[in-house]
């Protein structure tokens, strides 16, 4: 017998797009819910007048978006990127703002390595944590320490790598039938930093427009746990974010 096991196999309640990238033909399957009460665990939060990431005002509004969470957080923020340009970019953009509050920012590859930034952080928990790929999975932040998780954009594969577009080619659709299969399976790993026990708390805020305007939105919210959600702007997030832990 083979038994395939992970928090990251299904897209929409939905195995298919593993059995066709693992040859399985057939087999036995089930797909269980999570442990924790996400309901009043975890808050998502999309802000509805954020722009797409390749629309004019993005980086302004991603960066007030970031600081509006930090200063709301009162802990630690984990701030996940596609590219290192952009975290860079908002790392310049944010850090002088967030001084002035006493909060450090981070970025992994400026500041140091990954596990260099998580230690600083458990060390001073007033901090946002800036990564890319290597922070997406495989991370555990000590107990109650990790309050938001924020997703910049959706994480698609970048069209021109090289493994990327020789796998495109077995598709007729290559980018609804591989491009959004990863990038759901990538969501749901970043997602799945912030709620680790079940004593657990947190926000994850997604400031891609795109999850809410596009088709494919749906499929990246279908494949999380249902959580608590509210209709907010980007520079009502702080609000939002401050009355929740209050409340929570």
């Amino acid at each position: 017998s083979v038994v395939l096991t992970s928090a990251t196999l299904s897209i929409g309640k939905s195995f298919d797009y593993q059995r066709e990238r693992i040859g399985f033909s057939d087999g036995e399957e089930m797909l269980l819910g999570s442990p924790f009460d996400y309901r009043n665990a975890a808050l998502l939060l999309i802000p509805h007048d954020m722009p797409e990431p390749s629309a004019k005002g993005y980086q302004e509004m991603l960066e007030e978006a970031f600081v509006q969470v930090a200063i709301a957080s009162k802990g630690v923020v984990l701030g996940l990127f596609t590219s290192h340009r952009s975290l860079q970019a908002v790392r310049e953009g944010i850090r002088s703002r967030l001084k002035l509050e006493n909060i450090q920012v981070l970025g992994q590859g400026v500041d140091g390595g990954p596990m260099q930034i998580l230690d600083s952080a458990a060390e001073n928990p007033n901090t946002v944590l800036l990564g890319t790929s290597s922070l997406w999975e495989g991370i555990d932040m000590p107990k109650g320490l990790l309050k938001s998780i924020v997703i910049a954009r959706l994480p698609f594969p970048v069209p021109n790598d090289p493994l990327f577009a020789a796998r495109s080619e077995q598709y007729d659709d290559p980018f609804n039938q591989y491009a959004v299969p990863q990038a759901v399976l990538r969501f749901r790993q970043g997602f799945g930093r912030l709620i680790r026990r079940g004593t657990d708390r947190g926000v994850a805020v997604v400031l891609d427009s795109r999850t809410i305007t596009r088709n494919y939105g749906k499929k990246f919210l279908s494949s999380i746990p249902s959580c608590s959600s509210s209709d907010v702007s980007v520079r009502g997030l702080g609000d939002e974010i401050e009355n929740w832990f209050k409340s929570s």
